[in-house]
């Protein structure tokens, strides 16, 4: 029998779904804070169910009841991270926020927690399609996210009316990934600049412009 002093919670709920409160808020807490520290330790592959409980000091059967399997934990994660990521910036010129999405990713992937956590969720978006689909989910909450700079920099005139933010933002941040997950090279704030310079040198000669 689990013991009384662990978290519980008397009804099953979608992961992702929670009120921003009270005690299933706790649980879910609890069980993703358990589930980055597993996943940044010792990757996907590793990933326990029954750990990840006695990690979180939550019952284990809440969390195989919540999440189902070690695929759950991790899209739910990256739903997560996608509500909690910090907003766009605004440094008023696109060059300015394009640097600044760069340096984020850039100081993302480095972080020796976070890139480990990043590592982990996009090997397991490789051969798991749930996990794929919550990825592609949290990407695209971002790339949503910063949208905005764009359309802002268009109508200061500094790229061309009708460019595709989400396009140029992917291609800031597109060298950056494939450094860290393909080349396995070193990444830096050299990189970073280098990413943002080429992507708006692109869409200032309409490499990103949406046809009519």
């Amino acid at each position: 029998m689990e013991q009384e002093t662990r978290l519980t919670e008397s009804q099953p709920a979608v992961p992702g779904t929670v009120r921003p409160g009270g005690r299933t808020a706790k649980v879910r807490r609890a069980v993703l804070d358990a589930t980055e520290d597993a996943l940044a330790a010792a990757g996907f592959h590793a990933l326990n169910m029954d750990h990840v409980a006695a990690s979180a000091g939550v019952g284990k059967t809440t969390v195989y009841r919540r999440w189902g399997s070690p695929v759950g934990l991790v899209a739910d994660l990256l739903r997560d991270m996608a509500e909690q990521s910090l907003p766009a910036s605004d440094t008023g010129s696109l060059a300015g926020d394009l640097r600044a999405n760069a340096a984020l990713v850039t100081k993302t992937l480095t972080d020796p927690r976070m890139g480990a956590v990043f590592r982990a969720v996009i090997a397991a978006a490789a051969c798991d399609e749930e996990c794929a689909e919550a990825l592609n989910g949290f990407y695209r909450a971002r790339l949503q996210e910063w949208a905005p700079v764009v359309e802002r920099g268009a109508a200061r005139g500094e790229v061309p009316a009708g460019t595709d933010g989400i396009e140029l933002l992917r291609a800031v941040s597109a060298p950056l990934y494939y450094r860290f997950m393909i080349t396995r090279e070193p990444l830096g704030p050299a990189d970073a600049e280098r990413a943002a310079g080429a992507a708006l040198a692109a869409a200032g000669e309409g490499v990103f412009t949406t046809p009519d």
